[in-house]
């Protein structure tokens, strides 16, 4: 059944192309996280495991979130691995060492290519797209995303 929500169907179209790229960005951060949580090594290491599998915790829900509102705007959602690392704007490189401080560097600049992204498009889905439903979202979506990051970050200090 048609969508009939007051937007055009071309700026529904634009929309969620751009949720779809967020969702394959969270979907491989959110790996990158895991991935820290199960091989974090160090002195620091349970403490560390703790904090990243909350992380982790975090963007399983944003990750269904944001699919779900891909499909509130009649649109599917991309649901495979090559498909979100066709999509994504991360990257898989390889952190070149187990410890706590490898892992929380690469994920904060991560977090940090997310909000710049996230920032970007927040005018331009309520004054190009006409639509202030995901504008707010995704703004809601990058102050989550900022208070990550201040997360990641106050442990480099």
């Amino acid at each position: 059944m048609k969508n009939s929500i007051g937007i055009k169907p071309e700026n529904l179209a634009k929309v969620a192309d751009v949720l779809i790229k967020t969702l394959a960005d969270e979907f491989v951060l959110y790996t990158k996280t895991r991935k820290a949580h199960w091989n974090v090594e160090g002195p620091d290491f349970y403490n560390k495991h703790l904090f990243f599998e909350a992380q982790y915790g975090q963007l399983d829900e944003i990750i269904d979130n944001l699919a779900e509102r891909i499909r509130t705007l009649g649109h599917y959602v991309p649901a495979t691995l090559r498909e979100y690392l066709e999509l994504t704007h991360l990257s898989e490189s390889p952190v070149q060492s187990n410890d706590s401080l490898s892992y929380i560097r690469e994920l904060l600049s991560d977090h940090d290519s997310i909000i710049i992204h996230l920032r970007e498009n927040v005018e331009n889905f309520a004054v190009e797209f006409k639509d202030a439903g995901t504008s707010d979202y995704i703004t809601g979506l990058m102050e989550t995303h900022e208070k990550m990051a201040w997360m990641l970050r106050s442990h480099l200090k």
